[in-house]
């Protein structure tokens, strides 16, 4: 009998150990030491795309020349469209300040209308590429000698869903923008995101290309595609298994230590009263 109470007593506490254990699924960057050095070693800026949007700002040491490169209409404060050239524009330091200025929308072939220029086609550019050419082009058209031409993202963004603390989409600010950037921007996955089972969906053209990132493992994401978000990418954290148990009635009752410890007591009760009445197992 006591050979017996001590089996099952034993048995109870490795479920309790087991059920109180420390999950080591949780840190990042598991393979990474004091000496350790990452380096991407896919580096991929934003480059523009069809349907993009973005606001390019044309500054010259003349009023009248700078007016003529910028939208000529903006939005201002109370909701009226009003002509940067009627004198109602800011100019500062003979300089159109960006602040309400529309912005231009790619078309499926990556052009834009550009005032006095004509079409320009920018798909494929970062944003510096894109400042350049479009440099270029205005002192090509003779209006000026020199030009500071300013290009910004507007409309660019990426989507994060599952298990992170603010799911949602959320606007790309800058040329690079790492995975990471992009989780932090959603509150971080929470503590039942799978760190080893990210999934990040890019589109391109016809297709969707499909990234597995383990978070764990420092080496596998920094030489990744994925580590750099590009415009339209949508991430998901798969949630743990915890989780997934959680949408069911019950689903985790069996794995809380409090649930082992009411059944061990009862066990020993029902050993006990056994023994009083000498009932044989």
């Amino acid at each position: 009998m006591k050979v017996k109470f001590s089996l099952i007593a034993a048995a109870v506490i490795s479920v309790l150990l087991w059920s109180c254990s420390t999950p080591t699924n949780i840190n990042y960057f598991q393979d990474v030491d004091n000496n350790s050095v990452l380096q991407a070693q896919n580096v991929t800026p934003i480059r523009l795309k069809p349907m993009d949007q973005v606001s390019i700002i044309v500054n010259t040491r003349v009023p009248e020349v700078t007016a003529m490169f910028n939208v000529p209409y903006y939005q201002n404060r109370i909701g009226e469209t009003q002509s940067l050239t009627s004198g109602v524009g800011s100019n500062i330091g003979n300089s159109i300040t960006a602040n309400n200025i529309t912005g231009y929308t790619l078309d499926a072939d990556g052009n834009i209308d550009f005032p006095v220029i004509g079409k320009i086609n920018l798909a494929g550019k970062t944003r510096e590429e894109a400042a350049n050419f479009i440099k270029e082009k205005i002192i090509a058209s003779k209006q000026t000698k020199e030009a500071v031409v300013t290009v910004e993202f507007m409309n660019l963004g990426f989507s994060v869903i599952g298990e992170v603390g603010r799911p949602g989409r959320y606007k790309i600010d800058r040329d690079r923008f790492t995975i990471f950037d992009a989780l932090g921007l959603a509150g971080d996955l929470t503590i039942d995101g799978k760190r080893e089972n990210v999934t990040l969906i890019r589109h391109t053209g016809l297709n969707d290309e499909v990234y597995k990132l383990n978070l764990l493992d420092a080496a596998q994401v920094y030489s990744s595609p994925a580590f750099y978000i590009q415009q339209g990418d949508m991430i998901y954290v798969t949630p743990s298994d915890k989780r997934i148990r959680e949408s069911t009635v019950n689903g985790n009752t069996l794995r809380q230590s409090s649930t082992w410890i009411s059944m061990a007591s009862l066990a020993a009760s029902i050993i006990a009263l056994m023994s009083r009445y000498r009932i044989k197992l």
